[in-house]
């Protein structure tokens, strides 16, 4: 399949002293980043591998080739060793149809592609971010991550940011105040939001909100979700169990335009 990242404009790369972030430029690159996936995903969340990904120690799947694969350098590191940070990026045609996305195994996209093909808009979607665990409370790894992503869909005139955000955990029992808040607070309106698949529908709707217990709650979110929360970011109706990866996902529905231009201006800036 022909990746339409080729017809892009994939041409900027961030610089620290000891880091850069850019796109992979090579099959080896990409190995490093599938490698990083699978240390982070698998040997440290306790995923469960297929005999493929556990017989390669990669985290690779069919959507890999058609992504371009985001990474986090450090400089001094070994080249055999330097990716420390990674997003996989999904950008589409705009006639595309829901099962172009890996998000699809667990919703129903219909809406985005309709509203996409209805409205000429352009939707890229967001998933495997990882960052190595020596480096997750690097804050400029983090930041580098973010700039390359905000980058990246100012450049490609992207309408629509989505994708599956998990929790650690797939009891619900103790995720019952943190889906409850996304229910009640951020949901998506009904122009944007999607749904799980029904024979994975998990419900959000499980306790009120408080003033008195939302801030307990927005301490426990886990920073990228909350980071997604900063930017704007509403969420798709019901969660869903991934057994593989022994997390329950949400899914991030980020338009655009509901970015804070001074997070524009900050995370594009020369």
């Amino acid at each position: 399949m022909k990746n339409f990242l080729e017809e892009s404009k994939v041409n900027f790369q961030f610089e620290s002293d000891s880091y850069q972030v850019r796109f992979a430029e090579s099959q080896d690159e990409i190995l490093q980043a599938q490698a990083l996936r699978y240390h982070v995903f698998y040997e440290l969340m306790g995923a469960t591998p297929s005999p493929e990904n556990a017989l390669s120690k990669c985290d690779f799947d069919r959507f890999d080739p058609i992504c371009d694969h985001l990474l986090v350098i450090d400089k001094n590191k070994p080249e055999a060793k330097k990716v420390v940070g990674n997003y996989r990026l999904l950008c589409a045609p705009k006639n595309s149809e829901p099962d172009f996305f890996y998000s699809h195994c667990e919703y129903d996209l219909t809406p985005f592609t309709d509203r996409a093909k209805e409205h000429n808009l352009s939707l890229m979607e967001l998933g495997r971010s990882c960052v190595h665990p020596d480096y997750r409370n690097n804050p400029i790894v983090i930041q580098l991550l973010w700039r390359g992503l905000t980058t990246y869909a100012v450049q490609n005139n992207i309408d629509l940011l989505f994708g599956c955000a998990s929790f650690a955990d797939i009891d619900q029992n103790n995720l019952q105040k943190v889906l409850s808040y996304l229910h009640h607070k951020k949901s998506a309106p009904p122009h944007w939001r999607v749904s799980a698949l029904p024979e994975l529908y998990q419900k959000m709707n499980y306790i009120d909100i408080t003033p008195e217990n939302e801030r307990e709650i927005l301490q426990a979110m886990p920073p990228l979700i909350k980071g997604y929360l900063r930017l704007g970011a509403w969420i798709g109706d019901g969660a869903v169990v991934d057994k593989q990866f022994g997390t329950t996902d949400v899914l991030i529905t980020l338009p655009l335009a509901n970015i804070p231009k001074r997070y524009i201006d900050f995370f594009t800036r020369s």
